[in-house]
């Protein structure tokens, strides 16, 4: 995240160990980093870190951090020219649960990011509702909570995504035992919906990324985990494939080069040819290792896609849970994308949202911010999709008071 706005992605890096120190890398110009963790109050000793967001929590205009701790208590920290403050010491986010996904995203549509957090060690889920002046813990009646594991299950990671298109967004749980799917009823609760979806399948998940890698207008899930015991670990990857009615279904077998990932995972283009490929991450192999495969897809269907970024700023800084929804001629709805604040193990992105579009040569497309005063709107009409082939269209929208 760009913490500083200067125009350059910054990298915080939580430490894994407790005796080590996190560190914040500012990005000088594109050229070098920098490590300014002390100076920023950053260095989080004592920790055992999984997750960090970067996310203007407040509206406020710049990005705050929430750092997650899996041995102690999770801390938000407010930006303040450059200096982090912890905030909500008392309550709220500072969750003392063993968390190691965390996710950032308004899923009561109240004007306010609200935060998901995925707890291990049997303890239940969090969902942390943003009031303003507190967060309240609203796990148990939103239909979250994952109460009654066992003690060797817990949520790893979590990927939120708007699968059913319905401009609301919903939720993965990456998970050791039954993962789920949580679908957003769009009153404040949740419906699982695991079962009848066919992906809750129990397994030693670790993460997962929603991507509409065949481009045709409904999000799928590529799911990483692992089996086998410890000093065994062997990939056990999923691509639930999306067939556009609530159901997936899971074409990767074991012998599939893409079973090559055991805890990251992340969908981009990076060749900017109009379909996404795939970024892994192996922590467990002998070697380890971070591999890209490249999509294929056939330049006619890769061609049918949209991509885009929200910004503010004049360093351009992207905007963490923005909502992204595009629209017909017609005005209905196509589909819906939020820009992510991070939500995966051992991967993260700054990345433009991706729209796979079958049929559609024209769209129209509304951004949802945030603003201390609550939610606003900005529409950009009459997109002609082809004019953005291989670029990414920012949206620019004002920055916080």
């Amino acid at each position: 995240g760009d913490f500083d706005a200067d125009g350059y992605v910054d990298l915080y890096a939580g430490a894994t160990m407790p005796a080590q120190a996190s560190r914040l890398y500012r990005n000088v110009g594109g050229e070098s980093f920098v490590d300014v963790a002390a100076a920023a109050g950053l260095t989080f000793p004592g920790r055992s870190s999984r997750q960090n967001n970067w996310v203007d929590f407040d509206a406020d205009g710049d990005l705050d951090l929430y750092a997650v701790d899996r041995i102690a208590e999770n801390k938000l920290f407010e930006n303040e020219d450059g200096v982090f403050e912890q905030v909500f010491a008392d309550g709220g986010p500072t969750d003392s649960r063993a968390t190691v996904g965390a996710c950032w995203f308004d899923y009561n549509q109240d004007g306010r990011l609200d935060l998901f957090l995925a707890n291990q060690s049997g303890a239940t889920d969090a969902l942390w509702r943003n009031d303003g002046d507190t967060f309240t813990d609203v796990a148990a009646e939103a239909g979250v909570d994952s109460a009654g594991r066992e003690e060797g299950e817990g949520g790893v990671g979590c990927a939120i995504g708007d699968y059913d298109n319905d401009g609301d967004f919903d939720i993965f749980l990456a998970a050791y035992g039954p993962n789920r799917l949580y679908r957003n009823e769009a009153n404040g609760t949740f419906t699982d919906v695991s079962e009848t979806a066919g992906i809750s399948e129990p397994d030693h998940v670790v993460g997962a990324d929603w991507g509409d890698f065949d481009n045709d207008g409904d999000l799928d899930l590529f799911v990483v985990g692992y089996e086998g015991p410890f000093g065994e670990q062997t990939p056990l990857n999923k691509l639930y494939v999306n067939d556009g009615s609530g159901g997936f279904e899971n074409i990767l077998t074991l012998d599939s080069p893409l079973n090559a990932a055991d805890h990251g995972v992340v969908w981009v283009d990076y060749d900017k040819d109009g379909d996404l490929d795939l970024s892994v991450t192996d922590g467990y192999g002998p070697e380890g290792g971070h591999f890209v495969f490249r999509n294929d897809m056939e330049a006619s269907l890769a061609g049918h896609a949209l991509e885009m970024m929200v910004v503010t700023g004049e360093g351009a800084v992207a905007v963490p849970g923005a909502e992204v929804r595009l629209f017909n001629a017609a005005g209905d709805l196509l589909a819906s994308r939020l820009i992510t604040s991070g939500g995966g193990y051992n991967a993260q992105s700054v990345i433009p949202v991706h729209f796979g579009l079958p049929s559609e040569t024209v769209v129209d497309a509304e951004v949802t911010y945030f603003t201390p005063s609550g939610a606003a709107n900005q529409r950009l009409d009459n997109v002609d999709v082809s004019q953005w082939q291989g670029k990414v269209l920012k949206i620019e929208v004002p920055a916080g008071d």
